[in-house]
């Protein structure tokens, strides 16, 4: 396999300063009904970035769950390696990878925790399949095998059978509240069109567009 070789052009469409919204959020929530309407999987789908105190970057994929003009939410562990490197430093990034409409959005933040009433709403929303995961995984710490792993969620299942699945006191969430969004669309001969929109000081966006 040569990587060198694997391309393709984009072909669906450009992005005009006069088609973006002057809310992001707004835009934002405009192009994410378009990916849900066409049918991809897994539309709510982003890469967390973090730092740790060493200056690693780590990634991974998490749900967004909730957004509004606050910013963005998602939970997890708080024991968790994400976790503990927002704890650390609370600036992060995340990105929307979608291909399949040949569009990205980067989000560049700080993640907020949410406070342990929306937290408990979120939580108990989940199918009870859900909450015995988060209680059974000790997130991003070792486990000697799968089979140890599924006897603690059997294990939990019994001890939970009565009644509500309280909230385990290592869950949490967070809202990343942005200042800057940045919208790329494909574009013909890799001339894509990105438009970055940075908060201001009286709260207002500035658009301007960058370089593909």
């Amino acid at each position: 396999m040569k990587l060198d070789d694997i391309r393709r052009e984009y072909t669906q469409g450009g992005l005009r300063r006069e088609m973006l919204d002057a809310s992001p959020i707004t835009q934002f929530e405009k192009w994410l009904k378009q990916v849900v309407d066409a049918g991809f999987p897994d539309p709510t789908a982003m890469v967390v970035a973090t730092v740790d105190a060493e200056g690693q970057p780590s990634q991974r994929i998490v749900l967004l769950k909730q957004l509004d003009e606050n910013g963005f939410t998602f939970f997890t562990n708080t024991g968790s390696r994400k976790a503990q490197e927002i704890k650390h430093n609370n600036k992060v990034c995340l990105h929307f990878p979608w291909h399949g409409i040949e569009r990205q959005v980067i989000v560049y933040g700080e993640a907020k925790p949410l406070p342990t009433t929306a937290v408990a709403k979120y939580f108990l929303s989940r199918p009870e399949e859900s909450q015995l995961a988060a209680w059974a995984s000790q997130q991003s710490r070792p486990v000697s095998s799968r089979k140890v792993l599924m006897e603690t969620f059997h294990s939990l299942k019994s001890k939970f059978a009565k009644g509500q699945i309280p909230l385990p006191d290592f869950w949490g969430g967070y809202c990343v509240v942005p200042s800057k969004i940045e919208f790329w669309q494909g574009g013909e001969h890799r001339l894509h069109d990105r438009f970055m929109y940075q908060k201001q000081a009286d709260g207002t966006w500035q658009i301007e567009r960058l370089n593909p």
